[in-house]
């Protein structure tokens, strides 16, 4: 008898990658739902896994729906996934139309429109900052007049992902320039939510992550990620680190805060990304969520740190299989982002560490010769480079000399670049 099919809904990137890799591993017939313009950017190796695609225009959703789900009825698929931000809503309603296991049709639009999660958190009673949906600049001064969000406090995009558009802002100057470039930040695939911007209150406090996976609405919370991120108006992401050894008391309050965002927004078969921030305190308060695993190699982080196979995980939960969740090693693992020190062209590199004992994991996102920009977004890290081993430490001691020992030489470039040169992420990475 032959195995289900397995479908991903947009099929690049190193995550999708990874995906590919273990359900073909397992004898799955592995299927590609994709743009064309995305289709000729994969790499070989990825289209050599692949047993078919189907191509068709995510931004039309519901015309999406009935093509990826005629193409899966004809070939047999039986399991449907994406690690793709902008899709996890369309997922949720092709696995209805399915019958496979999905998560909430009816509530997975909170888990991507930043105005509906704040009001289904708000609903469900979850610790969530302060947030007004702003349309117009009236909207905008009204909104930094409220005394329940004062300064300073963060305006972001409705719908975005990757901190592109958020700004923290430190008084009233600085918030009209902060909207206009959330306003500007358009949704992969067209796939904007409401219209306007977010205004939201400043929570102070550690950065953590939470990565769980929940099957039949059963939830399993995998490990707790200390986030590195920049400082200023900007918070850019720098570095990820697990596992994090919380105190009883404040784990239990995270997990709690986290498990009522999971079900507020509906996902009941899958992974999940909740960011989180913990004041001085002890108190949890949820930032927001993603119905997908964690982007910037957490996966590969879990997988090395804690013996977790994740990619065999989402599979299992996607086929409706039980899922292999409990730690099978007790280690540690942390991932540095690469970034360029200013706006210009890409002249050279050197020092970008090898794959080998205890760096599992190395990739380069930029081109020589190509505009590069002084991050804002975590859309402008270079590469990035994973280090792990058996203490917290150890591991960070290494990281950080490994990060000391790259040089990268750009010419500034005096206006800065619009934007980075779209990085290929479209090969699958060792």
């Amino acid at each position: 008898m032959s195995l289900p099919g397995v479908l991903l809904l947009a099929a690049a990137g190193p995550e999708a990658g990874a995906l590919v890799r273990a359900a073909a591993a397992r004898g799955h017939l592995v299927h590609a739902a994709t743009t064309a313009a995305a289709y000729e950017g994969y790499g070989p190796e990825l289209k050599g896994l692949l047993a078919g695609r189907v191509v068709t225009d995510f931004a039309q959703s519901g015309r999406a729906v009935d093509e990826i789900a005629a193409y899966a009825r004809h070939r047999g698929v039986g399991a449907v996934l994406t690690v793709n931000e902008y899709l996890t809503e369309l997922a949720a309603h092709l696995c209805a139309e399915l019958g496979v296991p999905g998560n909430d049709p009816g509530r997975a639009h909170a888990a991507r429109d930043k105005a509906a999660m704040a009001e289904a958190f708000a609903a469900s009673g979850v610790r969530t900052p302060y947030t007004v949906l702003v349309r117009d600049p009236a909207g905008l001064r009204a909104a930094l007049a409220d005394l329940r969000v004062g300064f300073p406090c963060v305006i972001k995009p409705v719908s975005g992902a990757g901190s592109a558009g958020v700004t923290v802002v430190s008084g009233p100057a600085g918030a009209a320039a902060a909207a206009d470039g959330a306003r500007a930040v358009a949704g992969m695939y067209a796939s904007g939510g409401e219209a306007g911007v977010l205004v939201q209150a400043y929570a102070a406090g550690t950065e953590y992550s939470v990565e769980s996976l929940t099957q039949d609405g059963t939830t399993t919370h995998l490990a707790v990620t200390r986030k590195q991120v920049t400082d200023g108006a900007k918070r850019v992401e720098t570095g990820h680190s697990l596992p994090v050894d919380l105190p009883p008391s404040i784990e239990a309050a995270v997990y709690r805060e986290v498990g009522a965002a999971i079900g507020a927004v509906g996902i009941r078969q899958g992974a999940s990304h909740t960011e989180v921030i913990v004041g001085g305190d002890g108190r949890c308060t949820v930032i927001e969520i993603g119905a997908r695993l964690a982007a910037g190699q957490i996966g590969v982080l879990i997988q090395h740190a804690l013996g977790i196979d994740v990619w065999a995980a989402l599979l299992d939960v996607a086929l409706g299989r039980p899922a292999q969740l409990a730690p099978t090693a007790c280690g540690y693992a942390t991932v540095r982002f690469v970034t360029s020190p200013c706006a210009g062209r890409l002249t050279s590199l050197s020092g970008l560490p090898t794959v080998g004992p205890g760096v599992p994991f190395v990739r380069w996102r930029a081109a020589l010769g190509g505009l590069v920009h002084e991050p804002d977004t975590n859309g402008h890290q270079l590469g990035s480079f994973v280090v792990t081993g058996p203490d917290a430490a150890g591991v960070e001691e290494r990281a950080d000399a490994l990060l000391r020992q790259i040089r990268i030489h750009v010419e500034p470039h005096p206006n800065g670049p619009a934007q980075v040169r779209p990085a290929s992420t479209s090969a699958i990475a060792p």
